[in-house]
């Protein structure tokens, strides 16, 4: 019998991609200090990739404590530009800051996703989408904030590409579902490698 898979996530984007996929799945949400944890790696130099990856080890751990018996899958997606990491906005002040900094700009979205089994992680993976957003203008960066901001409060760097958040980019490159913050792809490579799913 195979090992049933907890998702240590709160993301309604990634259980819809698993359940969408036809994978059966647990959700236990991994509470974890992220901005300490954060702060402390980018503090030792950690690049962006460590950080997306270690935040998705934490969580992935935790939630491996108390489910010894499952694979447990943590998440974790990161935003940098030039050198500087991004994160979920926490006022539409911040939101605007943030995407005026981004404005006319190449980003990389790191979407890192790691499995722990008995405590131990057992696969990991980083996918990284490249993206080059516009230079719109401010009049439509304030109206965008306002008709979005419930939304775009959730995601790094103020913006849902799969919502009107498309309309600030020139190009995007790299996956679609790493883009949303799971990669896929591969994850499913595993899981039935691993025989959670049929192949």
């Amino acid at each position: 019998m195979s090992l049933p898979l907890v998702l240590a996530s709160g993301s309604q984007i990634r259980a819809d991609l698993l359940r969408a996929a036809g994978v059966s799945f647990g959700i236990e949400v991994a509470r974890v200090d992220e901005s300490s944890i954060r702060d402390s790696l980018l503090a030792e130099g950690a690049p962006p990739r460590d950080v997306a990856d270690a935040l998705a080890e934490y969580k992935a751990r935790k939630v491996s404590d108390r489910n010894p018996g499952a694979l447990v899958l943590g998440c974790d997606q990161v935003l940098s530009c030039n050198g500087k990491l991004y994160s979920k906005p926490d006022s539409p002040e911040e939101a605007r800051a943030q995407l005026l900094e981004l404005r006319d700009q190449r980003l990389h979205l790191l979407s890192a996703a790691v499995i722990y089994e008995g405590g131990e992680p057992v696969w990991r993976h980083v996918g990284v989408a490249r993206l080059k957003m516009r230079a719109f203008s401010e009049a439509y960066l304030d109206d965008y904030i306002e008709r979005n901001w419930e939304s775009l409060r959730s995601s790094v760097g103020g913006f849902k590409l799969e919502e009107e958040g498309v309309r600030l980019f020139a190009s995007i490159e790299g996956s679609h579902f790493t883009i949303l913050g799971l990669p896929l792809l591969e994850l499913l490579g595993f899981l039935e490698v691993r025989g959670v799913i049929a192949g």
